[in-house]
């Protein structure tokens, strides 16, 4: 597959709540989203942000692996619906991810495979973080 040339950006985000209240998140980039807790309320909780992270950077990569396979022109959706399942026993965490690609274009499956899996195990920074063992750095101030 030939390199991708990608452009950075700032990135980054700011979770504050206060004694009583919601979650509001702020990137540095100036996006802002308000966090749900109960579950019967609409909107993205931590976990939706986690899953909908890796939906959105598998679509992404899906449509840079269809430019580099030169099949793009061909292409014309990509779905990644992701959800997940968590660890019953140990650190409270998500044990498995769940990723279904649709990949709709003028091509059969071979391509279609080709794109599902050049996005997620060559192009999507997302899954290849959560694949990986990240360090944390971690600064407490009062």
């Amino acid at each position: 597959m030939a390199e991708l040339k990608v452009k950075t950006r700032k990135t980054g985000a700011t979770a504050t709540v206060g004694r009583t209240g919601l979650p509001h998140v702020t990137s540095v980039t100036g996006g802002e989203i308000d966090i749900v807790t109960s579950p019967s309320q609409p909107g993205f909780n931590p976990l939706d942000l986690l899953y909908s992270s890796l939906s959105a950077c598998l679509v992404l990569s899906a449509r840079m692996a269809a430019s580099s396979l030169g099949v793009l022109d061909k292409l014309t959706e990509v779905t990644a619906v992701v959800t997940g399942e968590k660890a019953t026993e140990g650190l409270s965490r998500v044990e498995k991810f769940n990723i279904a690609f649709t990949i709709k274009g003028d091509f059969g499956d071979e391509i279609r495979n080709a794109i599902a899996h050049a996005a997620e195990d060559e192009i999507c920074t997302v899954s290849n973080t959560i694949r990986g063992n990240p360090k944390f750095e971690t600064v407490i101030s009062g």
